[in-house]
């Protein structure tokens, strides 16, 4: 058993019902939350977080988010606490003091406050007035990794004047490794008035939170630890260290008792049926944002772009303002992926080549759409009649030999590298934009993406309208369309279901004006015609 901290002085913190909230909106359902607050209770768990105080949202009897205290009673009233202490957390700005009971007439005993930096002295205020009402107050330093040493000092010294229950370090964006735990964690140990408690709250981006826990257990003091944990790890982001291996290690490896058999109970009762809908953990969006130290907003902004790799985002993210980095700036980041989508390139030599092979012919434009398979003889028909140049969008149609395929998403190539490769597609040539980055040799051609992007539109880099532009500069005869199907609110839009978008059906009247939109403005300067139905040319 090991001694380096004093059994007595380990408190195990559940906040499930409140950090959980972030998967569901806080909405548990009254009888689950209180199901889960009553195992939790008989575990033996001695700090129960049961939700938010957040005086913008309206009493739910269903939800564990509050306005206020006495809605606590309301919810959580009938239920025996014995030895836990009950607390809820404020995000510093949300909840005014008003809100707030005395202690002595609330079903809480304590509060936790949380907040970021810059607004360091104004929250401490707050806690202030919290602990004047009677609560064990908790400070909560969000996202630690943002303090520097002088600035982590600074709000020890605040929160030693203050003297709350305990102050907890925060790894919002699970960034933190053992090294850089240790010194933020020893650093505020040697700065703290003894009789404070020191804390800790994991995220699992980088599959850490729960070794880290083990690390900040295993640390020599005297003060009160607390260990933060959720049933499951469920929680915001990647989750949170599982409380069923903290009561475990606590267990085993410091005398505890427990009860992990009624937490397992609410796992199987109330948490499964949650994680089933809704799944939570550690995976490669969550670990993009945590290894580019950045708020997750940033990742899920460009990935819902679906025209960026993996590489491309991870490029683009290098790019954010340090002091942006975890202030999620939503103007910031659309100007950094216009900047990325506008690489330059001199592409006067390829442009002028493609020319000599397009201008004053027939082109068949393959689009992706399902009237791919359904139009399959009338696309094979109009081939042999016509025997125009063929160009296929972003994949690799087997219907009639292609002679180039237009590469622009680079998500798209791939899944197209090894189609490229095969003896099937053997002499296709490559027309990539500037964006996409070849795996191996350079593309056969390659033009300004730039001068493609509408920078005005809803998408700024809509693949056919992007082909339609290069076209209309290399003076073809005539642009016939096949598989270019638009968008329908319902059904599959795809040939390749593989190359589905989950968004389309609900942005499908906006995308299909837009193109309707540019086709029109192009009209004068290029013939386009559509061999098989589409929404681009009128609404179905």
């Amino acid at each position: 058993m090991q001694t380096a901290t004093s059994e007595s002085h380990i408190k195990l913190l559940d906040c499930t019902l409140r950090d959980g909230g972030y998967v569901n909106d806080w909405k548990f359902g009254h009888n689950n939350a209180i199901s889960m607050l009553e195992r939790l209770v008989s575990a033996n768990i001695d700090i129960i977080e049961i939700g938010f105080l957040d005086q913008r949202r309206p009493y739910d009897i269903e939800r564990s988010i509050m306005p206020s205290t006495d809605c606590v009673e309301k919810i959580y009233g009938n239920v025996d606490k014995r030895n836990a202490m009950i607390v809820g957390m404020i995000d510093y700005g949300t909840c005014g003091i008003e809100n707030l009971q005395p202690c002595k007439d609330s079903y809480l005993d304590g509060i936790r406050v949380i907040f970021k930096k810059h607004i360091m002295h104004e929250a401490i205020a707050f806690c202030k007035q919290v602990k004047d009402l009677g609560y064990k107050v908790f400070t909560q330093a969000v996202s630690i990794t943002s303090y520097s040493d002088e600035e982590l000092l600074e709000l020890m010294s605040l929160v030693n004047e203050l003297e709350p229950y305990a102050v907890s370090m925060v790894d919002t964006y699970g960034l933190l490794h053992k090294g850089n735990l240790m010194h933020y964690f020893s650093l505020m140990d040697q700065h703290l008035k003894p009789e404070i408690g020191l804390g800790y709250h994991s995220h699992n981006n980088f599959q850490l939170a729960y070794a880290n826990c083990i690390e900040v257990l295993k640390y020599k003091t005297d003060r009160t630890i607390v260990v933060d944990g959720t049933l499951y790890g469920m929680g915001k982001s990647a989750g949170n260290a599982p409380i069923e291996l903290l009561g475990m290690h606590l267990n085993e490896e410091y005398g505890k008792e427990y009860d992990v058999n009624q937490m397992l109970e609410a796992i199987d009762g109330n948490i499964m049926k949650i994680y089933k809908e809704t799944p939570w953990g550690y995976n490669m969006f969550f670990y993009v944002a945590a290894s580019n130290h950045c708020h997750p907003n940033y990742v899920k902004f460009l990935m819902d772009k679906h025209t960026l790799s993996i590489k491309s985002v991870n490029e683009i993210l290098e790019w954010i303002e340090p002091e942006k980095k975890l202030l999620y700036d939503q103007s910031h980041i659309e100007e950094l992926y216009l900047k990325y989508q506008a690489k330059e390139c001199d592409d006067t030599l390829d442009r002028a080549a493609l020319k000599t092979v397009i201008a004053g012919k027939k082109v068949l434009l393959l689009g992706p759409g399902t009237t791919m398979k359904s139009h399959a003889k009338e696309i094979q028909d109009y081939y042999q009649k016509q025997q125009p140049v063929v160009i296929a969008i972003n994949h690799l149609p087997e219907v009639c030999p292609v002679d180039y395929v237009f590469l622009s998403n680079p998500r798209r190539y791939i899944r197209l590298i090894n189609a490229l490769k095969s003896q099937n597609h053997h002499g296709v040539k490559v027309i990539a934009t500037s964006n996409v980055t070849n795996a191996e040799d350079a593309f056969d051609y390659t033009v300004n993406n730039e001068k493609l992007l509408d920078k005005d539109a809803v998408v700024i880099d809509y693949s056919f309208v992007m082909l339609l532009r290069l076209l209309k500069d290399l003076e073809p005869e005539q642009v016939v369309c096949a598989g270019a199907d638009g968008y329908a609110t319902t059904g599959a839009n795809y040939a390749d279901e593989e190359m589905e978008y989950w968004f389309t059906s609900r942005k499908a009247d906006v995308l299909n004006q837009y193109v309707r939109d540019a086709l029109q403005q192009m009209a004068s300067e290029l013939d386009v015609s559509f061999l098989t139905p589409s929404y681009y040319v009128e609404k179905n």
